[in-house]
């Protein structure tokens, strides 16, 4: 019970000191899981477990860092400026297009599983726009993580494949049912986009854009940006319009072994840096101001991902993880044993946001799945209703990518999360009463 209440009560304390904004992020993923870990007597282990978890992060954090360093070159060298030239020039000033433009580059971009690459490219694309139009940045951010929820319920793309090794069920027994569900949820966040889209034109109406209008004109002094999409600059001797389809090749190269996964993804990124800062800047002395102007973009998403590896390492290290896990199963009651498939659905909400996906998909749905075959529901069925909640899962202050988000589009993570939390809890539940609608589990179990 002690664990239970350190675990709930750390995590809220996080939440609330960062969404109040009385602490940054950074800080309050440092400090409050050592005054937690403190106040719950673990202060012989606790070296152990914030390096434990800053090890499981540190590939994330390098790929991180690589792949702020590789897109801002490629934007410093105006690869993306013919894209959002083509959106100008196709929008037309108006934001119903602009946010239904991000919605569908978001959706596209996620097929490939990982969303620090969407959010990179999404942001760099389409933020221009927003802050050349005054447009809310975090309509962009909302919609860009949803697609990316849904998206990455592909079998490569981590939560399928979790779900599919903890309860030993084919990957293609779970995905492949899920098409149509996922296809109503896209249909869903597209009808947000419209909505959402709509509210920035009556606020701002269609604006009138110039022909050959700079691309950036929206980057002012007093309108910084952080992240890549902050690093393109107006100087023109920057721009390698030369290069633009070598630049174009070597981002679909690095794309195509990224989903392949012909080697680790921190070590693809490094390696495309490398490659993308000798193709475009071969003068050393570039190198070195090109790595200085995105070093600080860099270091601010980074710090962020190894102080959330303090914070999970305690959470885990502790047993915090497995007794909130196991108090929250305990409370069900018996008579909602036969409801145990839509149970896991909602459940997969709060379960999602609160811990990891590997915490929960293999520490809490294979106990799940266990009391679920007393009813007749499958480890599959059971494995498709743990999905529901993917969408709400990336609001989780234990999702590195989520923080690369909100640094890349310049927003506050609080701010980020009061915005899109009732449109992620939306679709969750569009996706339930869909799931429900294609038999993927059923409402009450067969021997209920």
């Amino acid at each position: 019970m002690l664990l239970t209440l350190l675990g709930f009560g750390m995590v809220i304390t996080f939440m609330t000191l960062i969404m109040a904004k009385r602490l940054s992020p950074l800080v309050a993923l440092i400090l409050v899981p050592i005054l937690f870990a403190l106040a719950g007597g673990f202060g012989t282990g606790i070296d152990k477990m914030m390096l434990d978890g800053i090890r499981k992060i540190a590939p994330t954090g390098v790929m991180l860092m690589f792949a702020i360093l590789y897109f801002g070159v490629m934007i410093d060298a105006g690869l993306f400026d013919p894209i959002v030239g083509r959106i100008l020039r196709a929008v037309k000033g108006d934001p119903l297009k602009i946010v239904v433009g991000t919605t569908v580059l978001a959706l596209v971009i996620s097929l490939d599983g990982d969303g620090s690459t969407t959010y990179m490219i999404v942001v760099a694309s389409m933020l221009p726009l927003y802050r050349r139009l005054d447009m809310n940045p975090l309509s962009m951010t909302c919609l860009a993580m949803l697609a990316s929820g849904v998206m990455n319920l592909t079998p490569w793309g981590g939560p399928t494949a979790r779900a599919a090794s903890a309860l030993h069920v084919d990957a293609g027994e779970i995905f492949v049912p899920l098409l149509p569900v996922m296809g109503l949820a896209v249909a869903a966040i597209l009808l947000l986009a419209v909505k959402l889209g709509l509210r920035e034109r009556r606020r701002l109406g269609v604006l009138a854009l110039p022909d050959g209008a700079a691309l950036h004109a929206g980057y002012d002094e007093d309108c910084a940006v952080s992240g890549p999409a902050a690093a393109a600059e107006e100087d023109a001797d920057l721009r390698r319009p030369r290069l633009l389809w070598v630049n174009a090749a070597l981002t679909l190269a690095l794309m195509v072994s990224l989903i392949l996964g012909v080697l680790p993804l921190p070590v693809l990124f490094m390696i495309g840096f490398a490659v993308a800062l000798i193709i475009n800047y071969p003068d050393l002395a570039e190198q070195r101001r090109r790595v200085a102007h995105h070093a600080g973009n860099a270091l601010s998403v980074v710090s962020l991902i190894f102080a959330a590896g303090i914070f999970t390492g305690i959470l885990s290290g502790t047993g915090m993880v497995e007794a909130m896990s196991r108090s929250l199963l305990a409370v069900i009651p018996d008579v909602l044993g036969p409801y145990m498939a839509v149970l896991t659905a909602l459940l997969s909400l709060p379960f999602t946001f609160f811990m990891s996906n590997d915490a929960f998909y293999f520490g809490v749905l294979p106990i799940l799945a266990e009391a679920a075959q007393g009813y007749g529901i499958s480890p599959a069925e059971m494995a498709r209703a743990s999905l529901i909640g993917q969408p709400v899962h990336l609001l989780s202050p234990l999702v590195p990518s989520t923080y690369l988000l909100v640094g890349l589009a310049g927003v506050e993570f609080g701010d980020h999360q009061r915005y899109a939390l009732k449109w992620a809890a939306m679709v969750c539940l569009v996706m339930l009463v869909a799931a429900l609608g294609f038999a993927l589990f059923p409402l009450v179990g067969r021997a209920g």
